[in-house]
């Protein structure tokens, strides 16, 4: 084997990987998990906010 052909499956693979992760991404049964993390930063706030008012007003 020389080094196009190494390469040349490497190409193969990679490729191959990069198509199941965005068929991965895409797909509509994951949807609500990353709906669900994409929520996260907010769902914080809304708990750090109490512990700040009571912070305030000991």
């Amino acid at each position: 084997m020389d080094q196009g052909v190494i390469g040349s499956i490497f190409t193969v693979i990679v490729f191959v990987s990069f198509i199941g992760i965005v068929i991965w991404a895409f797909s509509s049964r994951n949807k609500k998990k990353f709906d669900e993390a994409a929520n996260l930063p907010f769902a914080d706030e809304e708990d750090s906010q109490p512990a700040k008012n009571n912070k305030q007003e000991s």
